[in-house]
């Protein structure tokens, strides 16, 4: 019976039991009707042919067990019909046909239930197989376009960030350049295939020598890289570009290429310029307005020296007009003249080197030295508010790289700043100017007052431009300062001085360590 219902899923219709055996009825009787009617008409009688037509088609369509049950009643129908009218041994081949035609429609109907099952369930394999490649199909498409729109978003990611990608295999010599690198330097992506070569051309003869020895000891080493370049473009323009790259390897651990960034950084380089522009006019300002605020000071400073030169000159003027002229004591005195105006002459020249504005110049410069000028320019200003000077400069220190107009106005500023916290305080007023060797190749400069000290709760302030605590400040000495101690690749800052008073810290890095 379940050979029956499951034949039923593709080759015969789905019917009923009682259907089934119905059929096998109404095909007997069918032959049997047949039959008859050959018999009236004095024809020879087929039933045995149209009973196994019957039997045949009740398999077909009903099933093993109404087959069977159509057999059966073909028997009964033939014995009670027309077994009177064959002999016995006819009667014996009929039934044996009968049963042999009954098991072999049996096996015949069991053979292709048993197809028709395979079929349905392969026809069902099939069907889900249909349908997971369907979804598959659906799937790798969603995926594809996925893909597509996020190489779209990177690619306007990249136009935006001007940066462009790169990855090259050593193994297979493949190379591939995104859109955007290529665009960088000046390249169309439709024109022709890009290369490793094609973008090598393009580096600034200025810096191809620098580029190889990066990219060749980067390789050698297996290393990352990271430095900046110049490329000229078709048009003959300048781009400046950073480069990055990482090695890519195996599970071997063997190089088998590299992947890469190139950045254009030519609107942030003028920016920096710019910028950098900017600070030395800003610092030229503030310098002009110190200085100016100085002017008292300054002129007494030079009024010395020319007031003792004049003197000395009169005193030589009256060694010659003695009767017996003292040349000894008249060339002394010249040579004091000499000292003098050599000493005025010095002053000036800082002077005009503070209110110059040019371009910065990096040099090696003694740290001593700086602060020993500053000192002959403000000893003036600190005499005016009876503030003594102590210096304790260490011997031997190595020289900064760095301008020397900018350095003297930071030791200027901090000064200044000193003297004016101890101008209206009482008891000793005194700047303490140092300088000593510091770790990792650095030298520290500290400059200390017994001032008013750091403002309270604003301590951390100080630095802000525009933040000040003098009436006539314009806040931004100390935001200048630090600006030009960052740009030297050192630090300033500020602490409380003991007892009384603040003390401001220049760490700068020497020849030594710019080199490391």
């Amino acid at each position: 019976m379940a050979d029956t219902q499951k034949s039923n899923l593709i080759a015969r219709p789905a019917v009923s039991v009682a259907l089934r055996y119905g059929i096998a009825v109404v095909s007997i009787g069918a032959a049997l009707g047949v039959a008859q009617a050959f018999l009236y008409f004095h024809l020879p009688q087929p039933f045995t042919a149209f009973a196994l037509s019957a039997i045949a088609i009740t398999y077909w369509y009903g099933g093993t067990m109404p087959g069977i049950f159509a057999a059966l009643l073909s028997l009964v129908v033939r014995g009670y019909y027309f077994e009177p009218e064959i002999s016995t041994v006819s009667r014996i081949f009929y039934d044996l046909v009968f049963l042999i035609f009954a098991l072999l429609m049996t096996r015949i109907t069991r053979t292709r239930n048993e197809l028709e099952v395979r079929v349905a369930e392969r026809t069902a394999e099939l069907t889900q197989v249909n349908k997971e490649l369907k979804l598959e199909i659906a799937e790798r498409k969603h995926a594809e376009e996925n893909l597509r729109q996020s190489e779209a978003y990177l690619h306007e990611a990249q136009k935006l960030g001007r940066m462009g990608s790169w990855a090259q295999n050593v193994v297979t010599g493949s190379f591939f350049a995104s859109p955007e690198l290529l665009r960088i330097f000046g390249s169309d992506p439709n024109e022709k295939k890009p290369t490793k070569e094609m973008l090598r051309e393009c580096v600034h003869p200025g810096d191809r020598s620098l580029y190889i020895e990066m990219v060749t000891k980067a390789t050698s080493e297996k290393a990352d890289w990271n430095f900046d370049y110049r490329i000229i473009l078709p048009d003959e323009s300048i781009k400046h570009i950073h480069a990055a790259a990482h090695p890519v390897f195996n599970g071997s651990s063997d190089l088998i290429g590299h992947i890469g960034t190139v950045m254009d950084v030519t609107e942030r380089k003028r920016a920096e310029d710019d910028l950098r522009q900017a600070q030395a006019d800003l610092a030229h300002v503030n310098r002009v307005t110190t200085m100016g605020e100085l002017t008292a000071s300054l002129a007494h400073e030079v009024n010395q020296p020319i007031a003792a030169a004049v003197t000395n000159a009169n005193t030589c003027l009256r060694w010659l007009a003695a009767d017996t002229p003292n040349l000894e004591e008249a060339r002394a005195a010249v040579a004091r003249i000499v000292k003098d105006g050599t000493r005025a002459a010095e002053i000036i020249k800082r002077i005009r080197l503070l209110f110059k504005k040019g371009i910065l110049q990096r040099e090696l410069v003694d740290i001593n030295d700086v602060i020993r000028e500053m000192i002959v320019l403000l000893r003036g200003e600190a005499m005016r508010y009876s503030i003594s000077i102590r210096t304790e400069l260490a011997a031997g220190l190595p020289q900064v790289l760095g301008d020397r107009v900018q350095l003297q106005q930071v030791l200027m500023n901090l000064m200044i700043n000193g003297i004016e916290a101890m101008k209206d305080v009482d008891g000793t007023r005194e700047l303490d100017i140092k300088s000593q060797r510091s770790e990792n190749e650095h030298i520290l400069v500290s400059v200390s007052d017994t001032g008013v000290g750091l403002p309270a709760q604003q301590a951390d302030q100080i630095f802000n431009a525009f933040f000040t605590t003098k009436v006539q400040g314009t806040g931004m000495g100390l935001s200048i300062s630090r600006s030009i101690v960052e740009s030297h690749g050192g630090r300033l800052w500020a602490g409380d001085n003991s007892p009384r008073g603040a003390s401001f810290y220049v760490s700068l890095a020497t020849q030594a360590a710019v080199h490391e």
